[in-house]
Parts: structure tokens; sequence; C-alpha cells
């Protein structure tokens, strides 16, 4: 289904949960827009993907709110998320960075038009330019620890702003590709559209390993993942990620007084 918008960087429908403006598109919509919102050459904008593990962190550090206030589109990245939005009445489509990412890939982006990354490491990014045979990839190593390293951020959204590329990834994980993508957006010389999409370019490169269809139909792609890594996701899955149930309670419980 075509979205009609006016290309503005605030120009879609907000739906206030948990801290967040939801565009509250499903993605079939969202890629529409995005795709319509790349072709136009205009001024850069940003697409955010928020899960639970963002809505969590958001209540520890308020100031990154001003990241997701700014960006364009704002989509919902998690099942649980559309769940409890349903408990209180919102409708709250998902829309995964993953699967926004893997449509663009399959069925928006020329194999030749220039593409920006941001993060990864090279193995990735041949192994990507491999599966969709793409021909101009412009990567920029982003080093580790990003949150703390101004300068890094600063570099790389120099690069990115340098680049023609209608479609520019930044898979560094969160916060940090939230402010890239905002350090971008405040140059006020780049264009395009920046997709903070997380570890989509890890499974659409085949490094990672994507949960099976039927467990992301059903909502068990965090467990996928868990078993998958567990030591690196145990304390998101199993200590972090529940604090979402309190932040939800608190948040209902203050749109009713």
């Amino acid at each position: 289904m075509a979205m009609a918008f006016d290309g503005a960087p605030r120009a879609l429908a907000r739906i206030n949960f948990l801290g967040f403006d939801f565009s509250g598109l499903d993605l079939a919509t969202a890629l529409d827009a995005v795709a319509a919102r790349a072709s136009l050459g205009a001024a850069f904008t940003y697409v955010v993907t928020p899960n639970v593990d963002h809505v969590v962190s958001l209540a520890s550090e308020p100031a990154r709110a001003t990241l997701y206030q700014n960006a364009w589109m704002t989509l919902n990245d998690s099942n649980i998320l559309k769940r409890l939005g349903a408990r209180a009445g919102i409708s709250l489509p998902v829309a995964t960075g993953a699967d926004l990412a893997e449509a663009l890939f399959d069925d928006v982006i020329d194999r030749r038009e220039p593409i920006t990354i941001v993060g990864g490491d090279k193995e990735m990014i041949e192994a990507l330019k491999r599966r969709y045979t793409l021909t101009d990839v412009r990567w920029h190593r982003a080093p580790m620890g990003l949150k703390q390293k101004p300068d890094a951020i600063v570099k790389a959204a120099a690069f990115a702003a340098a680049q023609p590329s209608r479609f520019t990834f930044i898979c560094v994980g969160a916060p940090q590709q939230e402010l890239i993508a905002y350090a971008i957006s405040q140059r006020g010389d780049a264009r395009g559209v920046g997709l903070c999409v997380g570890a989509a370019l890890e499974f659409l490169s085949g490094r990672t390993a994507r949960a099976p269809l039927w467990m992301r139909s059903c909502g068990l792609e965090w467990l996928h993942r868990l078993v998958s890594e567990p030591g690196r996701l145990w304390k998101r899955y199993l200590i972090t990620g529940p604090k979402v149930f309190s932040l939800f309670a608190a948040w209902r419980a203050s749109m009713a007084s």
C-alpha cells in the first residue's frame, strides 16, 4: 500500500507508548515510505527500530530521548511491545529492522547503486556483497565503544554524509547507531535515509543465523538469540528485559491518572 507524506522529518503520524512516538506502520507501509523518501534526494533523515531493550534503556538514560524524537520514522521491533500495546488498546504493528533491511535489499536496492554501511567487519561486508551481487558498497569500520568516543561518532557521520547513497545502514547497536544517525542529521549536508537496524546485516550476510520463521511468528526470536549467544545476551533477556513489564504498569497508571 502506497503512503502519502510531505517529506518533512516529523510528517508521519505518532503513537505515544512507553516513551516512544511510534509511527504505527506495518512492514509493507514502512517499506513504501522509506523507498519513496530515499528517492527524493531530500535532506538526510533516519529510521529507528526500538525493541524491549531500547525501552528499558531509555527509562534509565532519559537523555537518549532526543535521538528517537528526531527520527523521521519509529518502527516497533518487538512482539512483546505489540502485545503490551494491545493490552492498552493500542495497535502497534511489528516491523523489525531486520525485516525492513531484507525487504530493501530484496525489492528496492539496485545492485549497482551506492550503499553506505557503518559497522560490521570486512567478512560481513564481503558476504553481503556476494549474496546481493552489490558492486558499490561504501563501508566505514566503526571502533568498539563508540558511546564513549564522540570523535569516532563525528568521523562516522562525516563519512556517511560524504557518500551519494539513498540508503545508509547503521549497524553498531543502540544507542551508538542512533547517536551516529542523529549526528548525520545535524550536519545539514547529508542526503538519503539512515536505517538504525542493529544486527540486520549480520543476519542477511549469513554471519549470524536468524530465528526460524515459526519462532518469529510466535514472538520467540528473543529465545533463539539467547540460546545462540547466551554469554553475550543472557543479561539482556533474563535480567534487563523483564523490567519492561513494570515500566508498562507505571506507564499505564500514569495515563489513567
